[in-house]
């Protein structure tokens, strides 16, 4: 009897804390704060990425954010991860996104949604599914595109079938749904976002409150009824900056950054980055004392395992496998500095008898010793069925989504070396004849054409491309892979386009690799590697690659990742959840020839060693630029503020090439310059596209310490900027950048974006603004 009152007890318990659980409320954009049941609420919330972690981390990541401070969990969904090809939805196993959100609940936490359809995030073409590329004049995050439309509203309604019984107002945990992302930074065509409004709504959330975000310079840009706005900005920003726009148009909204940026994504061939604890902490701080809700942006990055990782262009360049954005939890889910200043911050900041949990334990991490393979699948050896085609033509328009896939033709005979040229390379190439290797070209570095050799008629061409992710952001999302348009043959004057090729497709699915022909043999050239191994136990590790050149890696069926020699990753993270006590399976494809095919399993990440490449330098040893011979079409001083500028000429300038020279510092004893974005005004009053832009020369930049390459002068994010460098061979005043636009452009002025955040190292004063229709004279 005793026992039977103990189970019924138990399970009146057990009911009252379902009902608690399942209660109704709501969570409104109140008059200057949030209202969560109709109290004061600000917003302590941690971005997580479910696609980013195993499944069976989802829950310590969550009570990792909560050990932190956080009372709400952020996240993406990301519409390619859910349909990869069209109308075959998965939401299950890793892909199960209301569990996801039932765990955020289950450990008392509130959860923001953000669904798309776009997303960004460093994520292959933000979001959008490859297979819209398909359609030959696809238009995407535009209401003018029916197709795009159609496809938008019928995924936004399947997520609403996964997540609308989760609205806080069903007795869920979902208090804010997101309308698109960061629209502003993209284009003003609020008939879009109305529908993607409307979409939202329709598909079910109807109830939660709806919100858009955007940055200060823009967000005011467009309107969208209905929908609350959020900033996004971030580490060491100036708060009362940062929302001095945003308190003049909205004056009785709640303030809330739905991005604040911890750290920042690492390109390949690029320096790792990081954002100091300090510049994080003192910005939080100030939001904190304020009142501002908030989303740490990433609490926990995680990694884009398999395919996933994106690009940014321009200029192309393509983010590594880890995302560990230098965040509070690394890519292992282990506290980090700055987890434990979050944490000490936060508890100034508690409601009444609110209190921070302990963290929870790390997972283990091993050690593997050397793996050797003797196992090896020649990529030659292993072709699947050729699929002919007249003329080259992109990946998606052989049904494949992402990977590798190979050209190949037979030539003409040609006595003298000639030219090869590939018109829009994506993103990366061999170049064989007859199997023999001539060399590779990279997108990253705007290379097209390669020299060869004679060759007799018959001789067969193959061109091995690898795409390296799609641009996820800007303008140039549009991003097919393979080659996207022609490759000819340059012989003196003279040009022919090749044709009848036969094409092969790589995936990247495990399926594929599994079936391949494996010998034991070596092999020089692409190839996968095969081999075993046996755990006695299991536990989180890094795969050490600094051996291999460039490639993908599988463990056990699970895709983990890209490699690549250049870094600055070295490390793939192996979570010990995919390994099994006995075992293991590893299978390497590397489209180079490794210095040594072995590998071993590390306890700390390499996310730092990068092999510098001075062809990415805008500047060669010993080259000046001379503008002795050049006047300025407009000189001046800029105010030390750090809102954008704009500066309108006396009359119409033309040109392809212009040099912004900074003659000054606003401290005369900084040395240094340093440029967030630059942006042409047309003549029409229009901000001129920047997709063709190049950098030609820059007298200096910061490569090794940091990644502050003159490119950052236009690739569209304010939070990233070009400096000179402080140890180089050119670290006084004046300063130059030069910029190749593609074409010529007629021109009435320029606006210009100082560094945001509280540093003013490298702020300039006065400057010299010249164009030219030829390019400008550099000396050696």
């Amino acid at each position: 009897m005793k026992i039977s009152k103990l189970i019924l007890a138990f399970l009146f318990f057990m009911a009252l804390n379902a009902n608690a659980q399942t209660e109704k409320g709501t969570l409104i954009a109140g008059d200057k704060t949030f209202l969560l049941n109709g109290k004061p609420f600000v917003v302590r919330a941690g971005e997580l990425h479910f696609p980013r972690i195993p499944r069976e981390y989802w829950e310590h990541r969550i009570q990792m954010c909560k050990a932190m401070g956080m009372n709400t969990i952020c996240i993406y969904l990301f519409w390619n991860f859910h349909e990869q090809q069209p109308d075959k939805f998965d939401f299950t196993g890793q892909k199960d996104v209301a569990e996801f959100v039932r765990l955020v609940q289950k450990n008392g936490m509130y959860c923001i949604v953000r669904p798309g359809p776009y997303a960004c995030a460093e994520w292959d073409m933000g979001g959008l599914p490859w297979w819209l590329l398909k359609k030959n004049d696809i238009q995407v995050r535009t209401s003018k595109d029916p197709y795009f439309m159609e496809r938008s509203v019928n995924y936004l309604k399947r997520v609403g079938k996964e997540l609308a019984p989760l609205q806080i107002q069903n007795g869920g945990n979902i208090i804010m749904v997101q309308v698109e992302n960061e629209y502003g930074v993209f284009g003003q065509d609020v008939n879009y976002m109305e529908k993607v409004r409307d979409a939202v709504r329709s598909s079910g959330f109807d109830k939660v409150q709806l919100f858009r975000c955007d940055w200060s310079s823009n967000f005011f840009k467009y309107d969208v009824e209905g929908v609350y706005t959020a900033l996004n900005f971030g580490a060491g920003s100036n708060i009362d900056q940062q929302f001095q726009k945003y308190n003049e148009v909205y004056p009785n909204a709640p303030q809330m950054c739905s991005e604040y940026w911890t750290g920042w994504f690492d390109y390949w061939g690029r320096a790792h980055e990081t954002r100091s604890i300090s510049s994080f902490i003192g910005s939080l701080k100030d939001m904190l004392d304020r009142n501002i809700s908030f989303s740490l942006y990433m609490a926990h990055g995680g990694t884009s395992f398999g395919q996933w990782g994106g690009a940014n262009a321009p200029p192309f360049g393509s983010m590594v496998a880890s995302y560990d954005y230098n965040a509070p939890i690394n890519e292992a889910g282990q506290p980090t500095d700055k987890f434990y200043a979050v944490r000490d911050l936060l508890k100034n900041y508690l409601n009444p008898g609110e209190t921070i949990p302990e963290p929870p334990a790390n997972y283990p991490v091993i050690s593997i010793p050397k793996i050797t393979f003797s196992e090896t699948a020649p990529l030659f050896d292993n072709l699947p069925k050729a699929i002919p085609s007249e003329t080259i033509k992109p990946m998606e328009y052989f049904n494949q989504g992402w990977g590798r896939i190979l050209y190949r033709t037979k030539l003409p005979e040609c006595t003298t070396p000639f030219k090869l040229k590939l018109t829009e390379l994506h993103d990366w190439a061999n170049i064989y004849i007859n199997g023999k290797l001539i060399g590779n070209l990279d997108r990253r570095k705007d290379e097209s054409t390669i020299e060869m050799p004679p060759v007799k008629k018959g001789d067969v061409l193959d061109i091995l491309v690898d795409a390296n992710g799609r641009v996820n952001y800007g303008k140039t999302i549009i991003d097919r892979k393979g080659i996207t348009e022609k490759v000819e043959m340059q012989i003196s004057s003279n040009s022919s386009t090749l044709t009848n090729w036969e094409v092969y497709n790589f995936p990247v699915e495990y399926d594929f690799q599994k079936n391949l022909k494996f010998k034991k043999e070596k092999t020089n050239g692409p190839a996968w590697y095969r081999a075993t191994f046996k755990l006695t136990a299991i536990g989180d590790t890094y795969i050490d690659m600094s051996s291999w050149g460039k490639g993908m890696v599988w463990v056990n069926g699970y895709n983990i990742g890209r490699y690549w020699k250049i870094g600055p990753q070295q490390t793939l993270f192996m979570p010990g959840c995919w390994l099994k006590k006995g075992k293991n399976e590893i299978i390497i494809l590397d489209l180079e020839t490794p210095k040594d095919p072995q590998i071993s399993g590390v306890t700390i990440p390499v996310l730092d060693k990068i092999v510098v490449d001075e062809s990415l330098l805008h500047r060669k040893k010993g080259e000046t630029l001379d503008l002795s011979a050049e006047t300025p079409v407009d000189s001046g001083s800029l105010n030390a503020d750090k809102d954008w500028k704009e500066v309108l000429f006396q009359k119409t300038a033309e040109g392809q090439y212009f040099c912004f020279e900074a003659i000054a510092s606003q401290n005369p004893k900084d040395n240094s310059a340093s440029i967030a974005e630059i942006e042409l005004i047309g003549t029409d009053g229009q901000l001129i596209p920047r997709s063709k832009w190049k950098i030609v020369y820059a007298d200096s930049e910061e490569v090794m310490v940091g990644n502050y390459s003159a490119e950052k002068i236009f690739d569209q994010q304010e939070s990233t900027i070009w400096t000179t460098s402080k140890a180089g061979d050119k670290i006084t005043y004046p300063h130059q950048v030069v910029v190749d636009m593609g074409e010529n452009i007629k021109i009435k002025g320029f606006k210009f974006l100082p560094r945001t955040d509280k540093s003013t190292s490298g702020n300039i004063k006065s400057y010299n603004f010249y164009i030219k229709t030829s390019s400008f004279s550099i000396k050696k």
